[in-house]
């Protein structure tokens, strides 16, 4: 079929702009003396119209020819680049809450803890079960994907309301090969590609 090579060009060529775009508008910020290392400053993608517009599409792209029924992120950064993938694969999208400070969901939910993040601390993620269960095929969602902590929680939590994960999409993949692979992680940057 010459039409789908041709789209399949073009969406490459779409999201070879995008990462492009999403580089230029991301920053490394120090936070001063105290600190060993820089911190990831990604508020420029959110400013940006054309980048809001087609990290959805983007993110989404891999994973039309057999799409979810539902998108799960997790909050922070979650809440919004979720219902953008959501929206571009024409589908729902659920938060994946996080208990902290004591917070808990006012209604049934399920719940599942995190492995050490990037920062060493342990995080309980929390879906709301009405929004989740037997037959829902999930896709996971997330901006920046480095030991997966998160987004592994996530998976657990859809395996107990008996949904299935198809994979995970992000913008910035740090995890490992073999992170990469348990988490079918699809994503647009490396850490390597915004030192530049």
């Amino acid at each position: 079929m010459p039409g789908a090579g041709r789209r399949c060009r073009k969406m490459v060529s779409v999201r070879a702009e995008l990462s492009r775009r999403l580089v230029e508008a991301f920053r490394w910020t120090d936070p001063g003396p105290e600190s060993r290392h820089l911190v990831s400053d990604p508020s420029g993608w959110w400013r940006d119209p054309a980048i809001l517009a087609g990290i959805g599409p983007a993110l989404a792209e891999p994973f039309r020819a057999d799409p979810p029924t539902v998108v799960v992120a997790p909050e922070v950064t979650g809440l919004l680049l979720g219902p953008l993938v959501a929206t571009a694969l024409g589908v729902g999208f659920v938060p994946a809450y996080k208990n902290t400070g004591g917070r808990r969901i006012a209604e049934p939910s399920t719940w599942a803890w995190t492995g050490s993040d990037y920062r060493g601390r342990r995080l309980a993620l929390g879906v709301r079960d009405r929004h989740l269960g037997p037959g829902d095929r999930v896709l996971v969602a997330d901006d920046w994907v480095a030991t997966g902590a998160q987004v592994r929680a996530v998976h657990e939590i859809a395996a107990l309301r008996g949904a299935t994960v198809l994979g995970t999409t992000c913008l910035v993949a740090e995890a490992t090969p073999e992170v990469a692979a348990e988490l079918r992680l699809d994503h647009l940057l490396t850490p390597a590609d915004l030192d530049n």
